[in-house]
């Protein structure tokens, strides 16, 4: 059967963003992978990156990220989707020390992009994805930022000889987008693509299961796992409304060929 790769920046971004397309494709017999790019496990972390962790309750002496890769796997398997974790360090790790700085753009010394543009590389020949999904960078954080340059990178350097399509199809990164649902995507060349909806009414129970295994960033990112699954909820409906599909839907940007691709391959879009 075709693969479905899933490029997700963080441990929880692809299923709360596009976890019903991720779980409908497997319900319909496709291979699911989840790459997660920064996975990392950083020994005795201090300042603001130990403060990541603690402000979500999880205790300075835990491995925060053992805990999210746990997560992580639960969740796919929820899905129906196998977990790849590339195990660079998040950018709390890397030099950014608060908040600000998360969202204040990719700093010039910060080349994870390269390594991790080789890594995606490695990983499209390995599998030969049909579809490719990844984040549009709504809300700016720096390391959506830096997995959409690595990725363009990849597609720049390898081709589709690696296995990658020549675009990928850009979900909208949620919960940023349920924040500011108007926002824009960090993203270049937006007049050449068109957004396609999936319906996900047949699965979205599914994708708020597999979402209430990353409990360590409910309470964070949603207030609680009642909040998330209402959120969630809420916004597939809004999703909906946007793109008429009749049922609740998550979207994605892409060009005309691969919506042409995915409505083959899917059935029912908008």
């Amino acid at each position: 059967m075709p693969t479905a790769l899933f490029v997700s920046p963080h441990l929880d971004d692809a299923a709360f963003s596009c976890g019903g397309t991720a779980a409908r494709l497997s319900s319909l017999g496709w291979r699911v992978v989840l790459c997660t790019v920064f996975t990392a496990t950083v020994p005795n972390p201090r300042g603001f990156a130990l403060a990541c962790q603690t402000d979500k309750g999880v205790p300075a002496a835990e491995d925060y990220m053992a805990l999210r890769r746990a997560e992580d796997e639960a969740a796919a398997a929820a899905l129906g989707a196998e977990a790849i974790w590339l195990g660079h360090p998040e950018a709390p790790h890397r030099g950014y020390e608060s908040a600000r700085e998360l969202f204040a753009g990719a700093r010039e010394e910060d080349a994870v992009h390269e390594v991790v543009s080789r890594n995606l590389a490695a990983l499209a020949r390995s599998l030969s994805p049909a579809l490719i999904f990844a984040p549009q960078g709504l809300g700016g954080h720096v390391d959506h930022l830096q997995t959409i340059r690595a990725l363009k990178d990849a597609l720049e350097t390898d081709g589709t000889p690696s296995g990658l399509r020549p675009t990928p199809l850009y979900y909208r990164d949620t919960p940023y987008a349920i924040r500011e649902p108007e926002s824009a995507p960090s993203l270049a060349n937006l007049s050449s693509m068109v957004e396609v909806g999936v319906g996900i009414e047949s699965v979205l129970e599914t994708k708020l299961r597999a979402c209430a295994f990353y409990c360590s960033q409910l309470d964070f990112q949603f207030g609680g796992r009642r909040n998330m699954r209402e959120a969630l909820t809420q916004f597939a409906s809004f999703e909906d409304s946007r793109l008429k599909l009749g049922e609740p839907a998550e979207a994605c940007l892409c060009l005309e060929s691969e919506a042409r691709a995915l409505r083959s391959m899917i059935g029912k879009l908008g």
